[in-house]
């Protein structure tokens, strides 16, 4: 499994590109990654699962190898749905899995007192940028590896790296990074729903759900003392209480990353999933 390919698939604003595992001819899984990150984000973990299945790693818009939106188009969470569809769409795939990590990974919403503000922001950030003239500012491969890792804490250098091989392209002037500078905040993108409504489409929801949550993730080191760890857990009692036995949630030792840094702590979880019984709709996560 360690070897895989590219393609690039069409779309109306230019194309999305994805790394295929294993042959198509097996059940696919669509492996859609977190918030700034690219494809590269499960190649160490893609290798320890089962090979008889397809995985197909995306690059969502304006990230990674995949173009960019175009001017005057936001990027909203419903936009990087529509990309799983079509994705799905181009392969022709009947029924498929989902393997997400972090914003990859988002099944539903929350309510947040401040959505006004979170809305109002994204609209001054991406006008900002979309006036400035500025070029992207171009780094040298060390300076541009200690800013990603600054910014991420749960990166180690060996998975920075990894990103930074699909996430920045080479300039006269240095690296640059690929992704959109639009994309700056990943709240700015979602599509918060109320918790009535998460009730409601978790009770529509026919899918088999794994969640992976690290115990040293986000909300344990960024938000120890935050009052926003309500949502994560409304969201897993709510999963808990209407999937019943289609719902599976398991704590793991690690960081944000740790499907990066150190893969075999979540692979036999995932491969057992994955291995289980028929999916009961037309897709999993």
């Amino acid at each position: 499994m360690g070897l895989f390919s590219e393609l690039k698939l069409a779309v109306p604003w230019g194309h999305i590109a994805v790394k295929i595992w294993g042959s198509q001819k097996n059940p696919p899984v669509l492996c859609l990654h977190g918030w700034l990150d690219n494809a590269n984000s499960f190649d160490r973990l893609i290798p320890l699962l089962p090979q008889d299945f397809c995985y197909v790693a995306m690059d969502f818009g304006g990230h990674g190898l995949s173009s960019h939106y175009n001017p005057g188009l936001p990027y909203y969470h419903q936009n990087f749905v529509s990309e799983v569809r079509r994705v799905a769409t181009a392969f022709k795939w009947n029924q498929f899995s989902l393997m997400g990590h972090s914003f990859g990974g988002s099944v539903g919403g929350m309510e947040m007192e401040n959505i006004l503000t979170y809305k109002r922001r994204h609209i001054e950030q991406v006008l900002q940028v979309e006036a400035s003239q500025k070029p992207p500012r171009a780094y040298s491969s060390e300076d541009l590896l200690q800013k990603l890792l600054s910014q991420n804490s749960h990166l180690n250098k060996d998975s920075g790296e990894l990103l930074l091989q699909r996430g920045a392209r080479k300039t006269a002037e240095g690296l640059v990074l690929n992704r959109d500078r639009r994309i700056s905040l990943p709240e700015n993108s979602f599509d918060f729903v109320s918790k009535e409504l998460f009730v409601q489409a978790t009770r529509r929801l026919q899918a088999r759900v794994l969640m992976i949550k690290a115990l040293q993730g986000f909300y344990d080191v960024r938000r120890v003392n935050d009052k926003h760890k309500e949502p994560l857990l409304f969201m897993v009692d709510t999963l808990r209480s209407i999937l019943k036995e289609r719902y599976q949630f398991v704590e793991v030792p690690g960081s944000h990353y740790v499907h990066m840094n150190t893969p075999r702590v979540v692979a036999g979880v995932i491969s057992s999933f994955l291995q289980c019984l028929p999916p009961l709709s037309s897709s999993r996560l």
